[in-house]
């Protein structure tokens, strides 16, 4: 299979991390829902930024969890946003697109390849069918749509070239990426809570670190040098993730709401209440 030239290369992205976590240094990835959030990234040093579809609807006021809703075509979100918004903002940091990969329209090596051709340099499966379960999760599963079906596409992202980062809610999912060849394992504690429009059926921080450690040491297990990191959840604020990095075996964080939207909405009070306060 010929692989794919990305703009930043899997080598170059997978060293530069190794190098931080021996040093003791945690990996910081975000969301980057629209085009100044990605500048901001860059210039402040994160490791990766990650497009979204719900990155498009959280920095238009909506809830994050929108995403996982048949609402717009989630690929072509993210297409559009790296090549007219993200894309054109970062020179130096890698950028992840979010893959629907169980989309039965598309040819998945010609979209992937695509993704390539503006830009992209990593892959991670978002919307993931592992955000469902009972009933619908069965139904989906029973059909061929399931979490399996995005494991084959994140090992076609491996084949080609992509750097590539799997959200994984369940040690079965974590064991499944990792054996598909993910680079980085990311345990999703859910929607994030905090903010104008974040949960508040989140799980606690006790039980998030008790999940994160779980979900990741199982992939750990298939592949120890997979990079573990957390998102999510209770997980919300630097605080936070200081528990779980010094709890768990994770090395890093991904941040969606926790970093481009939550931030955002307390600097614009703050700076709409400094200018409204002058007397």
């Amino acid at each position: 299979m010929e692989k794919v030239v990305c703009r930043i290369s899997r080598e170059e992205i997978l060293r530069n991390m190794k190098v931080k976590v021996d040093a003791g240094v945690p990996i910081v990835i975000s969301g980057a829902g629209v085009g100044i959030v990605a500048r901001v990234l860059e210039k402040a040093g994160a490791d990766m930024a990650v497009v979204y579809n719900s990155g498009h609807f959280r920095m238009n006021g909506y809830s994050s969890i929108l995403g996982n809703l048949p609402v717009g075509d989630a690929n072509e979100i993210v297409y559009q946003m790296g090549l007219k918004q993200i894309l054109p903002m970062t020179k130096k940091m890698p950028v992840a697109a979010g893959v629907f990969g169980v989309d039965p329209t598309r040819d998945m090596e010609a979209f992937l390849r695509s993704l390539a051709d503006i830009g992209y340099s990593a892959i991670i499966n978002y919307p993931t069918v592992g955000k469902f379960s009972g009933q619908f999760r069965r139904e989906i599963e029973s059909v061929g749509l399931g979490y399996a079906k995005e494991a084959e596409m994140m090992k076609l992202a491996h084949e080609l070239g992509f750097a590539t980062l799997g959200y994984v809610y369940k040690p079965e999912e974590a064991k499944m990426l990792a054996e598909a060849g993910a680079d980085i394992l990311v345990s999703h504690a859910g929607l994030t809570a905090g903010g104008d429009v974040g949960t508040s059926a989140s799980c606690t921080l006790d039980e998030a670190i008790e999940k994160t450690e779980r979900v990741l040491r199982a992939g750990l297990e298939v592949n120890p040098e997979i990079i573990p990191l957390c998102h999510g959840g209770a997980i919300a604020n630097p605080e936070d993730f200081a528990r779980v990095y010094r709890e768990t075996c994770c090395v890093g964080f991904v941040g969606a709401s926790s970093i481009e939207r939550i931030p955002v909405e307390s600097a614009l009070k703050a700076a709409v209440k400094g200018f409204a306060d002058v007397r």
